[in-house]
């Protein structure tokens, strides 16, 4: 069993709640909008990181970071990209990495909207965390945390943060 904690939408500020939250975490996923270079240096010290750029990272990041991952962990298949849209809304990014992949895991950010949604139609959980950063329109911040075994995603957890 792998036990994940999944942020996007940093925009250059990471809530110290995500190391209070994500203590008991194997692993940290990022789905885009980073914001600054000290952001992927704490969370990559504090636990092994998967993650991707977004629309506000510029060349700093993209020299050294994937706009998109695909991956098997736990027996699950993964995709992870910033712009992915929604379920009936893939943007063509996220429809085109859908049809390649397949997977059973879809995590995007960008929307700062956190929805956790099963898509029959493509047969995969569509997730995306909603933004734990200060910047953007959101009036809580949010992250999730969840556990891969066995082909399964399990104990899925919803945590949100008032917004300072």
């Amino acid at each position: 069993m792998t036990k994940i904690g999944l942020i996007s939408d940093t925009h250059g500020f990471i809530d110290p709640a995500v190391f209070k939250h994500f203590a008991n975490c194997d692993e940290i996923w990022h789905a885009g909008d980073i914001g600054a270079l000290s952001v992927v240096e704490a969370l990559n010290d504090f636990k092994p990181l998967r993650i991707v750029t977004g629309n506000i990272d510029g060349q700093e990041f993209r020299s050294f970071l994937p706009a998109h991952l695909q991956f098997e962990l736990e027996g699950v298949k993964v995709v992870i990209t910033h712009i992915g849209g929604s379920p009936g809304k893939y943007s063509p990014t996220g429809r085109n990495l859908i049809e390649e992949y397949h997977p059973g895991l879809f995590i995007c950010g960008h929307s700062h909207i956190l929805k956790v949604i099963y898509n029959s139609k493509n047969d995969l959980l569509h997730i995306n965390p909603g933004a734990i950063g200060n910047h953007g329109w959101h009036k809580v911040k949010t992250m999730i945390r969840f556990n891969l075994s066995g082909g399964k995603i399990t104990e899925l957890e919803i945590i949100e943060i008032p917004r300072n």
